[in-house]
């Protein structure tokens, strides 16, 4: 199987005009096609701008000093023509309300798909795709404005899917969520990365969800990407992922802690599940 880079940032360093220090330093990373990313790091650490760096917001709409480059599917942001690189890459902010230019959820959904001037049959297919997909079909007729903080969260969710963008970038998309709502965007997340071939970036501090889901993760801090690795190995360094103000979710902790006292050697579980059967078979031993 044919496996393309698909995103690639070299010796990438931005920063914002009128700031000391950059946002990022010297950033070099290759993402693959079908990929489902983990990006974490403390705030300020560059998340955020490096997420914009990917889908051209930066430098599009930011003034900054720029040195090196970000080339999605082989090509530089900053050749792609007005508007062409969004129709590839999607991203969904914290906020979901930024994103919102409608009266009623259907006409969100919609809005998007007849900018880039989809046809009517095209748009009835996408349309009961994404609202399948998000669970969002009775809320179709109501503001997006009056919904719930999960609800208005799948809507911008499906906004951006409707669009069928090949990269899809989350940035703390649970932030604002109870754990009920964070759960039923992780459980989209998971039926897209099992039907479609979508490259998944989610930026996250959150991370029972999240972990289960991605192949590598990526740790930031201080402006530069300080470990990226496929999930397994990246949480097997947790002393460091903790030194950066990073925090591992709690059953991985459990075993760090385990393993700091000499009383566990393997692979920390990914999940509390894998934590729980991983406990009792020690404690059977």
């Amino acid at each position: 199987m044919h496996v393309s880079k698909i995103i690639e940032v070299q010796d990438y360093t931005w920063k914002y005009i009128n700031t000391s220090v950059p946002a990022l330093a010297e950033i070099n990373l290759t993402i693959e096609e079908g990929s489902f990313v983990g990006v974490i790091g403390p705030n300020g650490a560059g998340k955020t701008t490096l997420a914009f760096s990917i889908d051209g917001l930066v430098p599009g709409q930011y003034n900054g000093v720029k040195k090196g480059s970000v080339k999605v599917f082989g090509k530089e942001v900053e050749d792609y023509d007005k508007g062409e690189l969004q129709q590839l890459v999607g991203v969904v902010f914290s906020d979901p309300e930024a994103q919102f230019t409608a009266m009623t959820v259907e006409d969100e959904l919609v809005f998007g798909m007849e900018n880039i001037g989809l046809s009517l049959a095209e748009i009835k297919e996408r349309l009961e795709w994404v609202t399948e997909l998000t669970e969002l079909s009775n809320l179709l007729m109501k503001p997006p404005y009056e919904i719930s903080g999960g609800q208005k969260q799948r809507v911008a969710l499906a906004a951006v899917l409707a669009m069928r963008p090949k990269i899809l970038i989350l940035d703390e998309p649970t932030s604002m969520l109870d754990p009920v709502s964070r759960g039923r965007i992780f459980k989209v997340l998971a039926k897209l990365k099992e039907e479609e071939n979508n490259t998944i970036i989610v930026i996250e501090h959150s991370l029972e969800n999240l972990v289960p889901l991605a192949d590598q993760m990526i740790l930031m801090s201080e402006s530069k990407l300080v470990l990226h690795d496929k999930t397994q190995p990246f949480f097997q360094q947790s002393k460091m992922l903790l030194e950066k103000g990073a925090f591992p979710p709690g059953a991985m902790l459990f075993f760090h802690l385990l393993h700091e006292r000499g009383l566990y050697q393997g692979e920390y579980p990914l999940t509390v599940a894998g934590g729980a059967e991983l406990l009792r078979d020690l404690m059977g031993k």
